[in-house]
């Protein structure tokens, strides 16, 4: 462990020192050079005082020669080019990434402000909805419990070796009325061995009494939402009122149902009640820690504020509890994208059915722990969500059940901003457009667009994460690596490229972990040489470095120092210096 830590060191200083030592032996040149009328000096002025700089010009000569055009008259063309043709298409992305900009940090602003506003107000669900304890019919929770609906329990699961166990225990441990809860596991797995184990587990709760039901398919079609819609085709599903739903590595507390139902009781129009994620994991490595800041916001800010304002929000897939009658109302579950979870939302918000967020409510599950796990299931996530976008504008346009304030919100700040500007802007204003403008200096930025809103969007971050503080430059990198992932996935979604409905499940660890809790920060993968090496990140990253040297020796604009800093993260993400794994070369994470 500590050959890893001392290895990790050296490399990220050997790194540094690159960096010091190639800009240190770059010459500033004055902004006067760069506007002098004397192309052949310019050039000349880069070399002055070099060794072999005779050379380096002479060669440059002779290059020039071959086309039968002078220094002067190369360079000549080259700034015609680039004032009448690079320059303007330059301006007008800038101009477009300017309005995304305002666009992306108007609605950060506002959901932070309404969150904020409900936990300053203490604005409590119970409040504004009725909650009340449901009360036993005579008995205790080992009897009967006619007073208690009906409630189903669905765990899907595709070969979780690592999980399998605690996500049943944990079910078959909820606090609810034996005769009144039906947990159902749809096993998926692919390995016959696996499949045995969750069975037998299966058999081993059903001798102690848990009304427990296993259910297996003889393909995987439609993956997680064809699972579970053949899990609600049973007819013991048909008789249940609400169904709550845990992915293999969710555990609920036991009085999860306790908290969750009253709510669907007492208020007729509620058809989802969503809880929060918690993370057993994320103390792992660096990159779960980077997870848990962009997950909490998302808990605390995203779904906050759409459950306050307008009784809407995407269903995370997982630990929440659907009422059945809404579901067979908007057709059940759908598996034309990969986001079945966000399908079934939206399709039940335009019958008129209202959500709600309940962020008192925590299940533990785990978050990845490798750097390609995780931009696997981000992939999924981003590229799924932006399809939907496409496939049911016309049908959130149209809609009668929805007022239009709501349309316009499902179909600019829900979709348009969070699924499509957010990743698209990030990645091609800071890691394409910026660049390349140090290279043009006709192009010029506001500092309001590049200073201002950035750093806006970064302290709106730390209010909802302040223990995370210290974290924030590391988390500032990895989202601009992570934007380019993000940007690929929602152009894939939107306009259906190939792979575009491509399902991977994500890797888990489950108890693997606990052996071994001292993981340190930046632990690189196990895994097969040609996998160490992510090309995408890497060609970036000497593209990133290129345009930092270029800006440092010639521009006027100090770019050049988060340019080099965004260089090293995505050089570092190219060979996953970052997370961990538990596996050591025996599962699909490595």
């Amino acid at each position: 462990m500590e050959l890893r830590k001392m290895r990790s060191c050296t490399t990220l200083l050997l790194i540094l020192l690159l960096l010091l030592l190639l800009s240190s032996s770059i010459t500033t040149t004055s902004s006067s050079s760069s506007s002098s009328t004397n192309p052949q000096a310019n050039v000349e002025s880069v070399y002055v005082g070099k060794p072999g700089s005779r050379a380096v010009l002479g060669a440059f000569d002779r290059w020039t020669a071959v086309g039968g055009l002078s220094p002067e008259q190369v360079y000549s063309v080259w700034l015609r080019v680039r004032a009448r043709a690079i320059a303007p298409v330059l301006r007008a992305v800038v101009a477009l990434c300017m309005v995304m900009s305002v666009m992306l940090v108007v609605e950060a602003t506002y959901m932070s402000f309404v969150s904020l506003a409900v936990k300053l107000l203490k604005l409590r669900p119970e409040k504004k909805w009725k909650w009340e304890q449901i009360i036993m019919d005579g008995g205790d929770l080992e009897g009967r419990g006619s007073n208690h609906p009906m409630v189903l329990i669905q765990i899907p699961m595709y070969n979780e070796i690592e999980v399998y166990k605690l996500s049943i225990g944990a079910a078959c441990a909820l606090t609810w009325p034996q005769d009144r809860i039906i947990i159902q596991v749809l096993d998926d797995s692919t390995d016959p061995t696996i499949k045995d184990l969750v069975e037998l587990e299966c058999q081993t709760w059903a001798r102690k009494g848990i009304n427990i039901k296993y259910v297996i398919r003889s393909d995987r079609k439609g993956f997680k939402a064809g699972a579970l819609k053949r899990g609600m085709e049973c007819d013991y599903a048909q008789k249940c009122d609400f169904v709550a739903i845990f992915d293999a590595d969710f555990q609920p507390e036991s009085d999860f149902l306790m908290r969750t139902i009253p709510f669907f009781v007492f208020n007729p129009e509620i058809a989802l009640v969503q809880a929060r994620w918690d993370f057993v994991n994320y103390k792992m490595s660096l990159l779960t820690r980077i997870q848990k800041m962009s997950l909490d916001y998302h808990f605390k800010v995203e779904q906050e504020s759409g459950s306050a304002i307008f009784n809407f929000f995407g269903f995370n897939g997982t630990a929440g509890v659907w009422r059945i009658s809404a579901m067979k109302e908007v057709g059940g579950w759908k598996d034309r994208t990969t986001v079945e979870d966000m399908d079934l939302a939206v399709r039940a918000t335009l019958k008129g059915w209202k959500f709600l967020y309940v962020g008192d409510i925590k299940v533990k599950s785990e978050l990845p722990s490798t750097f390609k796990a995780y931009c696997r299931q981000q992939h999924r996530w981003i590229c799924g969500a932006a399809n939907l976008f496409k496939k049911m504008a016309y049908d959130i346009v149209i809609a009668k059940e929805v007022s239009l304030l709501k349309k316009v919100h499902m179909l600019y700040s829900f979709f348009l901003v969070r699924r499509v500007v957010a990743p698209t802007v990030c990645f091609v204003l800071y890691c394409i457009v910026l660049p390349v403008s140090v290279m043009v200096p006709e192009v010029t930025f506001p500092v309001w667009g590049v200073a201002y809103i950035p750093t806006g969007l970064t302290i709106l971050n730390i209010i909802q994460n302040p223990r995370s503080l210290h974290l924030m430059p590391f988390w500032i990198l990895f989202e601009g690596v992570m934007s380019m992932h993000r940007m690929k996935a929602s152009m894939v979604g939107l306009f259906e490229i190939a792979n575009f409905n491509e399902w991977v499940v994500t890797a888990k660890v489950g108890e693997a972990f606990k052996e071994n809790p001292e993981v340190p920060l930046l632990e690189k993968t196990r895994s097969k040489i040609k996998d160490r090496v992510n090309l995408t990140e890497l060609g970036f990253s000497f593209f990133l470095f290129f345009c930092a040297s270029y800006n440092l020796a010639f521009g006027p604009a100090s770019y050049y120092l988060n340019l080099y800093l965004q260089a090293l993260a995505f050089f570092v993400l190219a060979f996953n210096y970052v997370g961990t794994c538990n596996c050591f070369g025996t599962c699909s994470c490595c």
